[in-house]
Parts: C-alpha cells; structure tokens; sequence
C-alpha cells in the first residue's frame, strides 16, 4: 500500500497568531472599557432624580387637596397614609403614591417642610448616605437636578 510523503501538518493556530488575537482584545478593551465603567453610577443617580420627581409631583397633588405640603413631622409617608387629623373626604387622596421608594443606594429620601431652598427641602444623600460629597456620593435635591 501506497503511504503518504507530505508531512502530516497539525491544524490550529501559531503563537503569533495568538498574541495577536490577544493584542486586538486588550485595545479593544482599552477603548471601550472606560466608557463602560462608571455608568452603573450615572444610572443611579439618573434613578434618583426620577424619583426625586415623582415624589415632588406627589408633594404637589397633596398640596393641591390641602393647601400646604406635609409637615416635616409627617414626612413623606404622608403620601402614602392619612396624617391623623386630616379631615375628611377631600383633603386627602389615596391615590398620591402607592410607596415612597427609597433611594437607589438604599437610604431612605430626606425630607423638611418648610424648605430652605423652597417650599420643603427633598434630597438623597447620594451614593455615602451622608450629607455632603462629591460625584456620585453628592447630595441631590428636588431643587438641583440637572444642575
């Protein structure tokens, strides 16, 4: 029987080859990586001035049906349960939020009435739960988003 002469080649790819794959991905990681990093933050801090919204749409339908905002006193779960002493049946909806959400890093919205900056003051302590910070661990007001 007749056997074959050509030398038998080995299918698959050279070291070179392969640095070269590996060259293309991490430059491809290097441009888009950054781009990437840092949007879980920015999303919630879009989050947050979503909320921050809502809320204050809530503030003023309440506002609407009694004539001032909650009380610090009451606070935000004034939108969701009936303050005591609030008369009946006009004065109160129970249709102004279903829930006060909490922030998107799990911190409950600060809120006083009456405001310094407004007519109440409505804010999250940003990504640090603590008044004050920089990026995304800075304050947002109702009053400043988009500033």
């Amino acid at each position: 029987m007749k056997q074959n002469c050509t030398p038998a080649r080995s299918k698959g790819f050279t070291l070179i080859e392969i640095m070269v794959v590996m060259v293309i991905l991490g430059l491809l990681v290097a441009i888009v990586g950054p781009n990437i990093m840092g949007r879980g933050d920015q999303a919630k801090v879009t989050v947050a001035e979503t909320q921050l919204n809502n809320i204050a749409s809530a503030l003023d339908f309440y506002r609407m049906d009694n004539s001032h905002y909650p009380s610090t006193q009451q606070g935000l779960d004034a939108l969701v349960n009936r303050p005591s002493g609030t008369p009946e049946p006009r004065s109160w909806s129970d249709s102004y939020m279903n829930s006060v959400p909490q922030d998107p890093w799990g911190n409950e919205y600060q809120y006083i009435s009456p405001g310094t900056e407004g007519p109440y003051d409505l804010y999250s302590f940003g990504s640090d739960g603590q008044e004050g910070g920089e990026g995304d661990a800075a304050d947002l007001s109702v009053w400043n988003i988009g500033n």
